[in-house]
C-alpha cells in the first residue's frame, strides 16, 4: 500500500492506536499521527477534527480515530463536510462503509473491540473498495445535505 493513513484518538483510545500504528506500518503504510500522544485525559473532538480535516484537505487517503466507543469521535469527524466516518465493530460493518457509503474514515471503539479484532476490521476497511453505482446517487444525495446546511 503506497498511502498515507492520518490516525488519532483521544485517552482512551491511545493504546489502540499505537498498536495501530504498528500493524500499519507492518503493511507498509505511511502514517500521519495527529494525537493524543498520552493516556493522559483529553477531548475526542478535537482529535475526530484534526484527522477529518486531513483527510478532507487529501492530505491522506484515508483516516482512522478511537476513542472509547468510537461515537463520540465519529460524530466530531462527520461535522467536516466530504468526511464520511464510519464507526464499525466487525469486518462486515468496515466491508459495507467503503462498499455502499465510501467511507474515508474508520472509527473504533478500544472498549468495545480488542486490538486483533481492530486488525481485522483495518485490513478490510483498507482491502475494499466503493462499488459505486446505486450508492453514487445516495452519497450525491449527502453532499447535498452539507451544501444546503453549511453556516
Amino acid at each position: 500500500m503506497n498511502y498515507k493513513i492520518a490516525v488519532g484518538s483521544d485517552h482512551a483510545g491511545f493504546k489502540l492506536k499505537e498498536r495501530v500504528k504498528s500493524f500499519l506500518f507492518n503493511l507498509s503504510v505511511e502514517v500521519l499521527d495527529l494525537g493524543c500522544f498520552s493516556d493522559e485525559s483529553c477531548d475526542y473532538p478535537d482529535y475526530g477534527e484534526a484527522v477529518a480535516l486531513v483527510v478532507k484537505e487529501n492530505k491522506a487517503k484515508f483516516g482512522i480515530i478511537i476513542c472509547g466507543t468510537g461515537i463520540g469521535i465519529s460524530i466530531s469527524a462527520n461535522k467536516i463536510p466530504g468526511i464520511r466516518a464510519a464507526l464499525c465493530t466487525s469486518p462486515k460493518m468496515a466491508e459495507l462503509a467503503r462498499l455502499h457509503n465510501d467511507a474515508n474514515i474508520l472509527a473504533l471503539g478500544s472498549r468495545i473491540i480488542d486490538e486483533n479484532e481492530a486488525e481485522v476490521i483495518i485490513r478490510t476497511f483498507l482491502a475494499t473498495e466503493f462499488e459505486g453505482g446505486r450508492h453514487l446517487k445516495r452519497l450525491n444525495k449527502i453532499k447535498l445535505i452539507e451544501e444546503k446546511n453549511l453556516c
